[in-house]
C-alpha cells in the first residue's frame, strides 16, 4: 500500500503519526511510518535536543518537526505584563476554581507558565526547527510562504495541515510538499469541516500534491476510506495517546481508556482556539452559564498557564484532561505503536480486498 506520499517523505507505510512524545514519535517511524513530533511547546534549545535524541533513535529513518504558527498572534513576549492586562472577571474565575478544587500553587515550571506565544517565538522555534536534524518541517494553523521557502532551501520536505478549502490554496501557494485535510473529528485544535466532507474537497484542489486525510482516524478500514477519498495516507495522533511509549500520566490515561466519540467536545478553554479535548470538570467548568468567553490567542494560556501547571503537577483528577478526537473510542486498551501500526495496515488489506473483489461483482 506504498502511495505517492510514502515516495514523497522516503517512508514505507502511508501513516503519518503525530506526537508529543519522542518515543512515540520514533516508533512510529522505526514501523515504517513518518513520526511527527509536536515541538511548539518547546524553546529553541529543547528543540534542537528533541531532534538530536529522534535522529539518534530514528537511524537513518525519516521524521517531522511540527510548530504551530498562527499568524493572528502579535508580538508581545512580556509574560507579566500580558498578565496585568487580562480582565479582572477572568482573573477572579480562575482563582475561584483554583479555590474550588484545592489546586496547589505551582513549584516547577512549563511551558505555559513561563511564556506567551509571540511571533518573535515563532521564528525562534522556526529558525531552531530548520537548523535541525529532522527531514521534514510541518506547520499548523498557519502556513508562511517565507517559512517554506526557507525549510526547502534547508532540504527539508514540507508539510501543511488545513482545515478548509482555503487554506488549502494558501498551503499550495506557499509551495508546501504534502498537504494534511484535518476534519472536524480531529483531537486539539480543529475547524469545523467534517473529514468526509472536507477530504475529496482539498484532493480536487490539490491536484499532483498528495493529501492526508485526519480527524477520526483509527482503524484501517478509515485507512482504506481515506484511499478511497483520493487521499494518499493518513494523519493520526489520538491513536497513540493509550500506547506504552507515551508513559501517560494514569489518571489521564484512565480517562482515555473509557472515552468514547460522543466524550469528547470542542472547546476554546485551554489555547483560546477552537481544541477538541476529552470532557472532564475543566471544561465543565468553562461550559457552565457564569463562566466567563475564553479569551483569544494567546492570553487564555497566559490566564491559565500558573493554574494549569499546579493542576498537572499536583494531579488535581477531577480537572485533568487531554487532547482526543472522536477517534478515541477505537483505543481502549494500552498496547504499543507497533501493534496499533500493523493493526491499521492489516485492516486495511482486508477492507482493499473488499473493493477489489467487488469489482468482479456484476452490475
Amino acid at each position: 500500500m506504498k502511495t505517492q506520499a510514502c515516495n514523497v517523505m522516503g517512508i514505507e507505510l502511508p501513516i503519518f503519526g503525530f506526537s508529543h512524545s519522542v518515543a512515540v514519535t520514533a516508533a512510529i517511524s522505526n514501523a515504517g511510518g513518518l513520526g511527527v513530533y509536536g515541538a511548539t511547546h518547546h524553546q529553541p534549545d529543547e528543540i534542537i535536543e528533541v531532534a538530536k535524541q529522534l535522529r539518534q533513535l530514528c537511524g537513518d529513518r525519516p521524521f517531522a518537526l511540527d510548530l504551530l504558527l498562527p499568524q493572528t498572534v502579535g508580538d508581545e513576549t512580556n509574560l507579566q505584563a500580558v498578565r496585568d492586562g487580562l480582565p479582572a472577571e477572568h482573573k477572579a474565575f480562575v482563582a475561584g476554581l483554583a479555590q474550588k478544587y484545592k489546586v496547589p500553587k505551582r513549584t516547577e515550571a512549563d511551558f505555559f507558565s513561563d511564556n506567551v506565544r509571540s511571533q518573535s517565538l515563532f521564528a525562534r522555534q522556526v529558525e531552531a526547527a530548520l537548523a535541525s536534524e529532522a527531514d521534514v518541517f510541518a506547520a499548523a494553523v498557519g502556513v508562511p510562504a517565507e517559512v517554506i521557502e526557507r525549510a526547502k532551501a534547508a532540504g527539508k520536505k514540507t508539510i501543511a495541515l488545513i482545515g478548509a478549502p482555503r487554506h488549502a490554496r494558501k498551503a499550495l501557494e506557499a509551495g508546501v510538499d504534502l498537504l494534511v485535510a484535518q476534519g472536524h473529528d480531529a483531537g486539539a485544535h480543529t475547524g469545523k469541516i467534517g473529514t468526509f466532507s472536507l477530504v475529496p474537497q482539498v484532493v480536487d484542489i490539490a491536484g499532483d500534491i498528495p493529501v492526508l486525510a485526519a480527524g477520526g482516524v483509527g482503524t484501517g478500514r478509515h485507512l482504506a476510506a481515506a484511499l478511497a477519498l483520493g487521499a494518499q495516507g493518513v494523519w493520526m495522533g489520538t491513536a497513540w495517546l493509550t500506547t506504552i511509549e507515551h508513559g501517560i500520566d494514569d489518571i489521564v490515561l484512565q480517562k482515555l481508556l473509557a472515552a468514547q466519540s460522543e466524550d469528547t467536545l470542542i472547546s476554546r478553554s485551554y489555547s483560546g482556539k477552537t481544541l477538541r479535548m476529552i470532557r472532564t470538570a475543566w471544561s465543565d467548568e468553562w461550559n457552565a452559564p457564569d463562566a466567563p468567553e475564553p479569551l483569544a490567542m494567546p492570553y487564555q494560556q497566559a490566564l491559565i498557564g500558573e493554574f494549569l501547571a499546579g493542576i498537572r503537577q499536583n494531579r488535581v483528577a477531577p480537572l485533568m484532561w487531554e487532547a482526543a478526537g472522536q477517534s478515541i473510542a477505537y483505543f481502549n486498551e494500552e498496547t504499543t505503536v507497533a501493534d496499533i501500526i500493523k493493526r491499521t495496515m492489516s485492516e486495511a488489506k482486508a477492507a482493499a480486498r473488499v473493493f477489489q473483489s467487488a469489482e468482479t461483482v456484476p452490475a
